[in-house]
């Protein structure tokens, strides 16, 4: 046996059954993705389970009844055709039944990948924005996502362990009742087989797990050598040499990793498998001498011999296919463990409807924040006000607070410490989904969709999709009308170059795009966190100045770095160090002189 410590050996045993707890759960997703196919392919199965032993004991009277012919003696004809007729039928129902298995197979796993990856992208939607930042989550969402499409091999699995137990309980019976002591031979050679391989599942199953991170390296790495946004700086840096040693450096250990251990299951693989055909010879040899000295018949010992070897290979299956079961429930730890996962930011059956209209707006009280994983607080007891109808905006230097200021407004995050107040009541008094529907963000790393531009603009209002007066509304209000309009399809052209036909966009007009999300939302507040870098300064005061004519009576706050656009705002906001340095206009700010004052000239100087 391999070498392991008898402590790693009954873990190793024991993951493998606690893991078996979660099969009623896969069971349950199955059932739910196709209840009709599921059942008949259950049906199917029993009925192919039992074909066998059938078809096994007519050939049995057929050989009897043609035995006494060499010998010279009448033989019943009429039973010798039945029987055989028998066997036809049998055979032909066991063919018809076998490609009904492989239909519902197919059918079965198609439904369950699509069932499960809906699942998936759901419950991932509803997950916070703290998972995606962290890097085990990403290891444990990569393995869910191989869950839909590898578990399908399971269920196959699954499936045919079922036929083969029902095969094999046919031709044990039969076994059985001729002498039970040769199917206890049977089992003692095939068990030691089934605990290796098993034992090496669980190895597989376990280096897989350890070497999730290195695999998604190994995909970064190619996808960064091989992708059309890394492109252009991998030519210009000269960065694909480097590319390809570190993929190579990685994918080298991998495989080392799985050549070890592929190895080690050849060897002891083939040793206890020359057990197991030693145990279906020893019955072969015996069952001959017993035929030879006449003790059964000819039909008997073909049956049995045929039985016996049956009943091996059913076994041998039965015990790789429950291992292999229960060595991908592991696997399917991972799927489960997934779903479990709850979002701590959601909304309870007390929680308000957003309020509408928001009357006096927001306030933070005392806010402290800090991402999860750090003691570091990117928000200090801030208090800050932000009053419906005006327009603020939001200056600082980079890693001041200004974007986590703006996830906490939309509860993609909650404070670390204190509250923030909307109309007077805390954030969290409202349900999540509703307040969010009262907020237009566009951020400065907006997605670029490989979709329509319809579908692109209506992102910021997907029950506007087929809307083409709103969208084409919002895309004057954003400046991409014309874009559109020069565009062979307008609102159904194919933007990105992912997808044939696709036309590729310029920065700034991405962001036209982009911004127009925020003009089709009917939102209360309108927030930009830069999302006009992409566009000369002439082109983004003219955003700002729209922007500013667009959001009467709503609360309207924007981040940027150019102050020129900055001094359209009612009021102004410095933050620095987490907290509200400043505040007040921009005439206001630059007569006092201090850090805003300093960051104006500094820009300012730039332009003299």
């Amino acid at each position: 046996m391999p070498k392991d410590t008898p402590r790693s050996q009954r873990e190793a045993w024991q993951d493998r059954f606690t893991a078996l707890k979660d099969l009623p759960q896969l069971w349950r997703l199955v059932r739910e993705s196709s209840p009709p196919a599921v059942y008949s392919t259950i049906a199917a199965r029993l009925l192919g389970g039992l074909t066998p032993i059938i078809m096994l004991y007519a050939a049995k009277q057929v050989v009897d009844i043609i035995a006494p012919a060499v010998k010279g003696q009448t033989i019943d004809m009429p039973a010798l055709w039945f029987w055989i007729g028998v066997e036809f039928a049998l055979a032909a129902a066991s063919q018809a039944n076998g490609r009904l298995i492989d239909f519902l197979d197919i059918l079965i796993a198609d439904r369950f990948r699509h069932s499960v990856s809906l699942k998936i992208m759901s419950h991932a939607a509803s997950l916070d924005l703290a998972s995606f930042e962290d890097p085990a989550f990403h290891d444990r969402l990569e393995r869910a996502r191989a869950q839909s499409t590898d578990r399908t091999s399971m269920l196959t699995s699954a499936g045919w362990l079922l036929q083969r137990a029902v095969m094999l309980i046919s031709l044990a019976g039969g076994i059985i009742f001729y002498s039970p002591w040769l199917f206890v031979v049977l089992i003692v050679s095939v068990v030691p087989a089934f605990l290796v391989e098993s034992h090496f599942a669980f190895l597989g199953y376990t280096l897989a797990h350890e070497l999730t991170p290195k695999r998604r390296s190994l995909d970064y790495y190619l996808a960064l050598g091989s992708s059309r946004e890394a492109a252009k700086e991998v030519k210009v840096f000269a960065l694909a040499k480097h590319l390809e040693t570190q993929y190579s450096h990685l994918s080298r250990h991998l495989i080392v990793k799985n050549r070890h251990l592929a190895a080690r299951r050849l060897l002891w693989g083939a040793i206890l498998s020359v057990l197991s055909t030693a145990g279906y010879y020893g019955s072969y040899a015996y069952l001959a001498h017993e035929a030879a000295l006449q003790r059964i018949s000819i039909g008997t010992f073909i049956f049995m011999v045929a039985a016996i070897s049956g009943a091996n290979g059913h076994l041998q299956t039965i015990f790789s296919l429950f291992s292999g079961i229960a060595d991908q429930a592991l696997f399917l730890r991972d799927l489960i463990l997934f779903f479990e996962e709850e979002p701590a930011i959601g909304s309870s059956p007390a929680s308000l409807p957003a309020p509408r209209p928001i009357c006096r707006g927001l306030v933070f009280e005392d806010v402290t924040f800090c991402y999860p994983g750090t003691d570091k607080a990117v928000l200090s007891n801030l208090n800050l006000e932000f009053r419906q109808g005006e327009r603020v905006a939001l200056v600082g230097e980079n890693g001041e607070g200004k974007t986590t200021l703006v996830k906490l407004i939309a509860r993609l995050y909650d404070p670390t410490k204190g509250r923030i107040l909307l109309d007077g009541r805390d954030l969290r008094d409202y349900r999540v989904e509703e307040l969010r529907a009262e907020i237009g963000i566009i951020f400065q790393d907006f997605i670029r969709y490989d979709l329509t531009a319809r579908q692109n603009i209506a992102v910021g209002c997907i029950d506007c999709l087929h809307d083409d007066e709103v969208l084409l509304a919002a895309s004057r209000k954003s400046n991409a009308y014309d874009l559109l309009d020069q565009f062979p399809a307008k609102l159904d052209q194919m933007l990105g170059t992912r997808f044939a036909g696709g036309v590729d966009l310029s920065g700034g007009e991405w962001q036209r795009i982009a911004l127009a999300r925020a003009y089709l939302r009917d939102a209360q507040i309108l927030i930009l966190d830069e999302p006009t870098a992409a566009l000369d300064p002439m082109a983004e005061y003219e955003v700002f100045q729209k922007f500013a004519e667009l959001t009467q009576d709503k609360l309207a706050i924007f981040i940027s770095h150019r102050f020129s656009t900055v001094r359209m705002a009612d009021r102004i906001v410095v933050l620095a160090k987490g907290q509200v340095a400043e505040d007040g206009t921009h005439d206001q700010l630059l007569e006092a002189g201090g850090r805003y004052s300093k960051l104006f000239e500094v820009q300012a100087s730039s332009y003299r």
